[in-house]
Protein backbone atom coordinates (compact mmCIF):
# COMPACT_ATOMS: atom_id res chain seq x y z
CA UNK A 1 0.00 0.00 0.00
CA UNK A 2 1.32 3.52 -1.13
CA UNK A 3 1.75 6.35 1.41
CA UNK A 4 1.48 10.08 0.83
CA UNK A 5 5.09 12.01 0.89
CA UNK A 6 4.79 15.67 0.88
CA UNK A 7 7.10 17.92 -0.76
CA UNK A 8 7.86 21.21 0.27
CA UNK A 9 7.84 23.81 -3.11
CA UNK A 10 8.03 27.34 -3.50
CA UNK A 11 4.97 29.45 -4.14
CA UNK A 12 5.52 31.64 -7.00
CA UNK A 13 8.20 31.83 -9.58
CA UNK A 14 11.18 30.24 -11.56
CA UNK A 15 11.59 27.98 -8.95
CA UNK A 16 7.97 26.62 -8.54
CA UNK A 17 7.85 26.57 -12.34
CA UNK A 18 11.01 24.54 -12.78
CA UNK A 19 9.63 22.17 -10.39
CA UNK A 20 6.11 21.73 -12.37
CA UNK A 21 8.07 21.48 -15.68
CA UNK A 22 10.47 18.27 -13.78
CA UNK A 23 7.09 16.72 -12.45
CA UNK A 24 5.44 17.22 -15.93
CA UNK A 25 8.54 15.12 -17.92
CA UNK A 26 8.58 12.58 -14.94
CA UNK A 27 4.96 11.68 -14.36
CA UNK A 28 3.38 13.01 -17.46
CA UNK A 29 1.08 15.73 -16.01
CA UNK A 30 1.46 18.27 -18.34
CA UNK A 31 -1.73 19.85 -18.25
CA UNK A 32 -1.65 20.59 -14.31
CA UNK A 33 1.99 21.80 -14.71
CA UNK A 34 0.61 23.78 -17.74
CA UNK A 35 -2.36 25.04 -14.86
CA UNK A 36 -0.82 26.33 -12.35
CA UNK A 37 2.07 28.04 -14.48
CA UNK A 38 -0.18 29.96 -16.48
CA UNK A 39 -2.39 31.03 -13.55
CA UNK A 40 0.22 32.31 -11.18
CA UNK A 41 2.29 33.93 -14.32
CA UNK A 42 -1.48 35.82 -15.10
CA UNK A 43 -1.65 36.64 -11.39
CA UNK A 44 2.16 37.90 -11.40
CA UNK A 45 0.92 40.05 -14.22
CA UNK A 46 -1.93 41.19 -12.76
CA UNK A 47 -0.22 42.39 -9.58
CA UNK A 48 2.73 44.04 -11.66
CA UNK A 49 -0.17 45.97 -13.13
CA UNK A 50 0.61 44.66 -16.89
CA UNK A 51 -2.95 43.77 -17.36
CA UNK A 52 -6.26 44.20 -16.04
CA UNK A 53 -8.32 41.84 -14.50
CA UNK A 54 -11.49 40.63 -15.95
CA UNK A 55 -12.78 40.26 -12.19
CA UNK A 56 -11.28 42.81 -9.38
CA UNK A 57 -12.11 40.58 -6.61
CA UNK A 58 -8.90 38.98 -5.76
CA UNK A 59 -10.83 36.56 -3.51
CA UNK A 60 -13.23 35.47 -6.23
CA UNK A 61 -10.28 34.80 -8.39
CA UNK A 62 -9.24 32.70 -5.66
CA UNK A 63 -12.51 30.60 -5.47
CA UNK A 64 -12.83 30.21 -9.09
CA UNK A 65 -8.97 29.23 -9.26
CA UNK A 66 -8.99 26.36 -5.87
CA UNK A 67 -11.18 23.28 -6.03
CA UNK A 68 -10.65 22.63 -2.44
CA UNK A 69 -12.99 18.84 -2.46
CA UNK A 70 -10.83 17.77 -4.99
CA UNK A 71 -6.77 17.31 -3.86
CA UNK A 72 -6.00 16.14 -7.45
CA UNK A 73 -6.44 19.66 -8.49
CA UNK A 74 -4.71 22.88 -7.32
CA UNK A 75 -5.34 25.06 -4.49
CA UNK A 76 -4.09 28.65 -3.89
CA UNK A 77 -3.69 31.18 -1.05
CA UNK A 78 -3.23 34.63 -0.94
CA UNK A 79 0.04 36.18 0.27
CA UNK A 80 1.11 39.88 0.61
CA UNK A 81 2.97 41.10 -2.48
CA UNK A 82 6.46 43.08 -1.45
CA UNK A 83 5.80 45.80 -3.96
CA UNK A 84 4.68 49.39 -3.15
CA UNK A 85 0.75 48.83 -1.31
CA UNK A 86 1.89 45.29 -0.53
CA UNK A 87 -1.31 44.42 -2.56
CA UNK A 88 -2.72 40.65 -1.95
CA UNK A 89 -1.18 38.02 -3.97
CA UNK A 90 -2.26 35.01 -5.47
CA UNK A 91 0.11 31.96 -4.99
CA UNK A 92 0.29 28.10 -5.34
CA UNK A 93 -0.59 26.75 -2.45
CA UNK A 94 -0.97 22.57 -2.85
CA UNK A 95 -1.86 19.87 -4.85
CA UNK A 96 -1.69 15.88 -4.33
CA UNK A 97 -0.62 13.48 -7.54
CA UNK A 98 -0.64 10.01 -7.88
CA UNK A 99 2.59 8.21 -8.84
CA UNK A 100 1.69 4.82 -10.77
CA UNK A 101 3.44 2.56 -12.84
CA UNK A 102 6.80 3.77 -11.48
CA UNK A 103 9.71 1.42 -11.03
CA UNK A 104 10.69 1.02 -7.04
CA UNK A 105 7.33 3.00 -5.79
CA UNK A 106 4.41 1.14 -4.24
CA UNK A 107 1.01 2.01 -6.21
CA UNK A 108 -1.03 4.22 -4.72
CA UNK A 109 1.74 5.74 -3.68
CA UNK A 110 0.99 10.07 -3.80
CA UNK A 111 3.16 13.51 -3.40
CA UNK A 112 1.44 16.09 -1.85
CA UNK A 113 3.22 19.37 -3.26
CA UNK A 114 2.91 22.27 -0.29
CA UNK A 115 3.87 25.50 -1.05
CA UNK A 116 6.26 27.18 1.46
CA UNK A 117 7.84 30.43 1.51
CA UNK A 118 11.29 29.28 1.91
CA UNK A 119 11.42 25.36 1.33
CA UNK A 120 14.79 25.33 2.66
CA UNK A 121 14.05 26.44 5.96
CA UNK A 122 10.96 24.11 5.82
CA UNK A 123 13.52 20.88 5.82
CA UNK A 124 16.25 22.48 8.13
CA UNK A 125 13.26 22.57 10.79
CA UNK A 126 12.22 18.78 10.11
CA UNK A 127 8.75 19.93 8.48
CA UNK A 128 9.48 17.81 5.43
CA UNK A 129 12.00 15.09 4.35
CA UNK A 130 12.22 16.35 0.54
CA UNK A 131 11.93 20.09 -1.01
CA UNK A 132 12.65 22.23 -3.67
CA UNK A 133 14.33 25.86 -3.73
CA UNK A 134 16.94 28.43 -5.04
CA UNK A 135 20.61 26.98 -4.78
CA UNK A 136 20.90 30.59 -3.66
CA UNK A 137 19.33 30.41 -0.60
CA UNK A 138 21.47 27.62 0.64
CA UNK A 139 24.44 29.93 -0.06
CA UNK A 140 23.20 32.32 1.51
CA UNK A 141 22.21 30.30 4.83
CA UNK A 142 24.49 27.36 5.36
CA UNK A 143 27.60 27.21 2.84
CA UNK A 144 31.06 27.83 4.61
CA UNK A 145 33.64 30.72 3.47
CA UNK A 146 36.32 29.83 2.34
CA UNK A 147 39.74 31.13 0.60
CA UNK A 148 38.63 29.02 -2.58
CA UNK A 149 35.56 30.26 -4.22
CA UNK A 150 32.56 27.46 -5.27
CA UNK A 151 31.74 27.23 -8.55
CA UNK A 152 29.62 24.47 -9.37
CA UNK A 153 26.27 23.18 -7.37
CA UNK A 154 27.98 19.65 -6.81
CA UNK A 155 30.10 21.11 -4.60
CA UNK A 156 27.97 22.77 -2.24
CA UNK A 157 27.74 19.83 -0.10
CA UNK A 158 31.10 19.58 0.63
CA UNK A 159 30.41 23.07 2.25
CA UNK A 160 27.95 22.13 4.26
CA UNK A 161 29.21 22.01 7.81
CA UNK A 162 26.40 18.98 9.54
CA UNK A 163 26.64 20.87 12.96
CA UNK A 164 24.45 23.44 10.87
CA UNK A 165 21.85 21.54 9.11
CA UNK A 166 20.97 17.86 7.88
CA UNK A 167 19.91 19.27 4.75
CA UNK A 168 21.44 18.11 1.50
CA UNK A 169 21.38 19.00 -2.41
CA UNK A 170 20.39 16.28 -4.22
CA UNK A 171 20.12 17.88 -7.83
CA UNK A 172 19.77 20.72 -9.66
CA UNK A 173 16.91 21.19 -12.43
CA UNK A 174 18.86 23.28 -14.96
CA UNK A 175 16.79 25.90 -14.66
CA UNK A 176 20.13 28.13 -14.63
CA UNK A 177 20.40 31.99 -14.40
CA UNK A 178 24.15 32.56 -13.97
CA UNK A 179 25.46 35.01 -11.42
CA UNK A 180 27.96 37.01 -13.63
CA UNK A 181 30.52 38.97 -13.25
CA UNK A 182 29.90 42.77 -14.84
CA UNK A 183 32.37 45.77 -15.74
CA UNK A 184 32.43 48.84 -17.27
CA UNK A 185 34.57 49.26 -20.17
CA UNK A 186 36.83 51.38 -18.78
CA UNK A 187 37.33 48.73 -16.03
CA UNK A 188 37.57 45.64 -18.41
CA UNK A 189 40.86 44.62 -18.70
CA UNK A 190 42.74 45.38 -21.91
CA UNK A 191 43.45 41.45 -22.04
CA UNK A 192 39.36 41.02 -21.86
CA UNK A 193 39.75 38.54 -18.97
CA UNK A 194 36.82 39.89 -16.78
CA UNK A 195 37.04 36.93 -14.11
CA UNK A 196 38.00 35.83 -10.87
CA UNK A 197 42.23 36.48 -11.54
CA UNK A 198 40.53 39.84 -12.22
CA UNK A 199 39.00 40.45 -8.92
CA UNK A 200 42.34 38.95 -7.43
CA UNK A 201 43.98 42.08 -8.63
CA UNK A 202 41.28 44.27 -8.36
CA UNK A 203 41.59 46.81 -5.41
CA UNK A 204 37.84 48.70 -5.53
CA UNK A 205 34.23 48.70 -4.80
CA UNK A 206 32.02 45.57 -6.05
CA UNK A 207 28.34 46.64 -6.73
CA UNK A 208 25.67 44.00 -5.11
CA UNK A 209 22.47 43.28 -3.94
CA UNK A 210 22.51 43.24 0.46
CA UNK A 211 21.18 39.60 0.34
CA UNK A 212 23.90 37.84 -1.81
CA UNK A 213 26.81 39.33 0.01
CA UNK A 214 27.13 35.67 1.97
CA UNK A 215 26.64 34.15 -1.33
CA UNK A 216 29.39 36.39 -3.32
CA UNK A 217 31.93 35.31 -0.51
CA UNK A 218 31.45 32.29 -1.20
CA UNK A 219 31.35 31.98 -4.69
CA UNK A 220 34.28 34.11 -5.06
CA UNK A 221 36.35 32.84 -1.95
CA UNK A 222 37.58 35.68 0.94
CA UNK A 223 41.05 35.27 -0.72
CA UNK A 224 40.20 37.12 -3.92
CA UNK A 225 38.21 39.71 -1.91
CA UNK A 226 41.19 40.97 0.36
CA UNK A 227 41.14 44.41 -1.61
CA UNK A 228 37.47 44.34 -2.72
CA UNK A 229 34.59 46.11 -0.62
CA UNK A 230 31.22 46.06 -1.24
CA UNK A 231 28.81 48.63 -2.30
CA UNK A 232 24.94 48.49 -2.59
CA UNK A 233 22.55 49.92 -5.49
CA UNK A 234 20.94 53.13 -4.02
CA UNK A 235 17.17 52.43 -3.49
CA UNK A 236 15.46 52.65 -6.26
CA UNK A 237 18.04 52.34 -8.55
CA UNK A 238 18.14 49.44 -11.26
CA UNK A 239 20.79 46.79 -10.27
CA UNK A 240 22.63 47.26 -13.74
CA UNK A 241 22.31 50.95 -13.56
CA UNK A 242 23.80 50.45 -9.96
CA UNK A 243 26.95 48.49 -11.14
CA UNK A 244 27.45 50.94 -13.83
CA UNK A 245 27.60 53.99 -11.78
CA UNK A 246 30.09 51.57 -9.32
CA UNK A 247 32.06 50.28 -12.38
CA UNK A 248 32.20 46.43 -11.13
CA UNK A 249 29.54 44.14 -9.67
CA UNK A 250 27.94 41.20 -9.89
CA UNK A 251 24.08 40.11 -10.89
CA UNK A 252 21.74 37.54 -12.62
CA UNK A 253 21.72 37.22 -15.80
CA UNK A 254 20.60 35.08 -18.11
CA UNK A 255 21.19 36.52 -21.49
CA UNK A 256 23.20 39.98 -20.88
CA UNK A 257 20.76 41.96 -22.70
CA UNK A 258 19.87 44.48 -19.77
CA UNK A 259 23.57 44.45 -18.65
CA UNK A 260 24.53 45.38 -22.27
CA UNK A 261 21.85 48.23 -22.32
CA UNK A 262 23.41 49.87 -19.19
CA UNK A 263 27.48 49.47 -21.12
CA UNK A 264 28.22 46.65 -19.16
CA UNK A 265 30.91 43.92 -20.29
CA UNK A 266 29.47 40.17 -19.25
CA UNK A 267 32.32 38.31 -17.94
CA UNK A 268 32.62 35.14 -15.81
CA UNK A 269 29.41 33.27 -15.38
CA UNK A 270 30.82 32.32 -11.75
CA UNK A 271 28.08 30.63 -10.25
CA UNK A 272 24.73 29.03 -11.58
CA UNK A 273 21.38 30.30 -9.30
CA UNK A 274 19.69 27.10 -9.71
CA UNK A 275 16.27 24.93 -8.70
CA UNK A 276 17.74 22.44 -6.62
CA UNK A 277 16.16 19.18 -4.93
CA UNK A 278 16.83 19.18 -1.48
CA UNK A 279 16.76 16.63 0.78
CA UNK A 280 16.72 16.34 5.34
CA UNK A 281 18.76 12.85 5.21
CA UNK A 282 17.33 11.90 8.73
CA UNK A 283 13.91 12.04 7.48
CA UNK A 284 14.59 10.03 4.68
CA UNK A 285 12.59 6.77 4.50
CA UNK A 286 12.63 3.83 1.79
CA UNK A 287 9.59 5.47 0.29
CA UNK A 288 10.92 8.81 0.14
CA UNK A 289 13.98 7.28 -1.15
CA UNK A 290 12.81 6.17 -3.97
CA UNK A 291 10.60 9.09 -4.83
CA UNK A 292 13.56 11.16 -4.56
CA UNK A 293 15.54 8.99 -6.90
CA UNK A 294 12.39 9.14 -9.46
CA UNK A 295 12.58 13.20 -8.76
CA UNK A 296 15.88 13.19 -9.64
CA UNK A 297 17.00 10.79 -11.72
CA UNK A 298 16.66 10.82 -15.25
CA UNK A 299 18.81 10.76 -18.79
CA UNK A 300 19.70 14.01 -18.49
CA UNK A 301 20.91 14.52 -14.71
CA UNK A 302 22.85 12.09 -12.56
CA UNK A 303 21.72 12.41 -8.77
CA UNK A 304 24.62 13.91 -6.51
CA UNK A 305 26.47 11.61 -3.74
CA UNK A 306 24.45 12.76 -0.50
CA UNK A 307 25.07 11.38 2.82
CA UNK A 308 22.79 8.66 3.75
Amino acid sequence: MGETIPIAIPRKGRPLESVFDRLARRLDVSDLADDVISTLRHEKALTKGTVTPDDEDVYHRLATYSTVDDPAAPEYTLLRDDRAGKPRRIVFDSVTIPIDDVDGIPDGTEIQLIGREEPFRALRTHEFALGFDSADLVLEEVVELRPEPLGRIADINARINPADTDVRVVTGLGDTVYHTLLATPGVTPASGSLDRTFLEEYDGPLCIEPRYERLVQAVLGTRTLDDVSFEYPPEGREEEAAIADTGVGVYLTMTGSTARDHGLVLGEQLFPSETVLLESTPEVSDSIAAVRSMLANGPEETELAVGR
